[in-house]
């Protein structure tokens, strides 16, 4: 099957307030045309580098989300235009986002991620340190930040009732945080989980976003 075909499938099996972030990571421009041309805007990268160079050569419609790990020295290449940071790990990083937001004059959405995975190479805050950080309210005087959301990684495993527990807790966390602390917040609306081999427990369990690369675009070449 195409990219296309691929695309198509996916999109089918996601509801109505469900978007698909298309991980477009370690494949070439050809791949993301491709699946441009079949309708496909938001594509999802975790190299900094990569992203620029793609975003540079692209269409300029296409909505760039960085979902990988995030160094600070990095950032100011991608603020001009990046749609959405999806892992915020640390308040250091949040403030680092909006020194270099402040500079480039945009207001740029982020998503806290959370590490609710059995894994220790998992990145984020833990449930309590979100909640104690954004009940802190430091954060408020970050003018140049948007706070739209939570991001989560499930647990690399087959076992779907681990995966199911770890979404319910993500879902369980954004509803809290929600109710408490954006309650008069329209932009506190994103729940970003479930990737290829997990996003249909992650759209059961009430995410908003699924970032699926290999059931669209097949497996990556890591050597290019």
């Amino acid at each position: 099957m195409s990219i296309a075909d691929n695309l198509k499938q996916v999109l089918t099996e996601l509801p109505q307030g469900v978007r698909l972030v298309a991980v477009s990571k370690f494949h070439p421009n050809e791949a993301i045309e491709e699946a441009y041309q079949a309708g496909q805007r938001i594509f999802g990268e975790s190299k900094v580098q990569e992203m620029t160079a793609k975003y540079e050569s692209l269409p300029k419609d296409i909505e760039w989300h960085f979902i990988g790990h995030l160094q600070t020295n990095k950032i100011k290449f991608m603020i001009p235009y990046v749609a959405m940071i999806h892992g915020i790990d640390t308040y250091k990083l949040l403030e680092e986002v909006n020194k270099q937001a402040v500079k480039a004059g945009r207001v740029v959405n982020c998503l806290l991620q959370i590490h609710v995975a059995q894994e220790e190479t998992k990145f984020g805050f833990s449930p309590e340190e979100c909640k104690e950080m954004l009940a802190a309210g430091e954060w408020k005087n970050l003018t140049h930040i948007r706070i739209c959301g939570l991001m989560g990684m499930a647990s690399n495993t087959d076992n779907t009732e681990q995966i199911d527990r770890e979404f319910r807790l993500l879902k369980r966390l954004f509803e809290e945080i929600k109710t408490t602390l954006f309650a008069d917040s329209a932009d506190f609306c994103e729940l970003s989980m479930g990737m290829s081999h997990d996003y249909h427990e992650a759209i059961t369990a009430g995410s908003t976003m699924v970032r699926v690369g290999s059931k669209i675009f097949g497996e990556r070449n890591y050597n290019n």
